[in-house]
């Protein structure tokens, strides 16, 4: 059996400014790292890790690395751990997106397991491109520990699909918090899901998507 550890990135620039990241390279913010610290600190104190995976982002990316710091590792980055693939939207500010598009967008805020970023890619694909990636790695790394870290929707996504066996299902869970870590075990050919958005140990400083995105 592997055990996977689905980390979100740390607050980045878009957080702060309420955009839409999407593929949009936003960089992390100095709290970010923080809470990425703060991050590696958790999982060496309850995990032995044997490899760091991560979306090839850079906000994804330098959380990773935070942690790979603290646990002596290297990163490989897998561009297909990174964030939906969000089209028109990528980059542009949630209040603009719910003018221009409020149909497409209520579907993605009350609905998202069967919504779609326009001129992007739909939940059922970013479901299966992170979903063969985490595949490919359980197997690679059978009866070991593995992080990855990955964005938002991604986490959200993968953990309904492990948990429930259905995208649609994302509806039953929040957003994971930034940072936070969310436990996945894969076992030949078959998923079970552990905790979901642990980030207690982040205190005071725990930041997380508002439920209307």
């Amino acid at each position: 059996m592997t055990t996977i550890l689905l980390v979100r990135h740390g607050e980045s620039a878009a957080n702060r400014d309420n955009v839409f990241a999407g593929n949009y390279d936003a960089e992390l913010l100095a709290r970010g790292y923080e809470q990425a610290r703060l991050t590696a600190g958790y999982i060496k104190e309850n995990f032995s890790v044997d490899a760091i995976y991560s979306s090839d982002l850079s906000r994804a990316y330098n959380t990773a690395l935070c942690i790979a710091e603290e646990l002596g590792l290297p990163v490989t980055a897998d561009r297909r751990f990174r964030e939906i693939d969000a089209g028109v939207w990528d980059g542009v500010a949630f209040e603009q997106i719910i003018k221009d598009y409020p149909q497409e967008f209520q579907a993605w805020v009350y609905d998202i397991g069967n919504s779609a970023c326009p001129g992007g890619e739909n939940i059922q694909e970013l479901g299966e491109r992170v979903m063969s990636a985490l595949c490919e790695r359980a197997r690679e790394n059978d009866g070991k520990t593995i992080v990855v870290a990955s964005h938002a929707t991604s986490v959200r996504v993968a953990y309904a699909l492990a948990k429930y066996g259905k995208a649609s299902d994302m509806e039953k869970l929040s957003w994971p918090s930034n940072a936070s870590v969310s436990v996945l075990y894969y076992d030949d050919g078959s998923w079970s899901a552990g905790e979901y958005s642990i980030d207690g140990y982040m205190a005071d400083i725990r930041t997380a998507l508002p439920e209307t995105v």
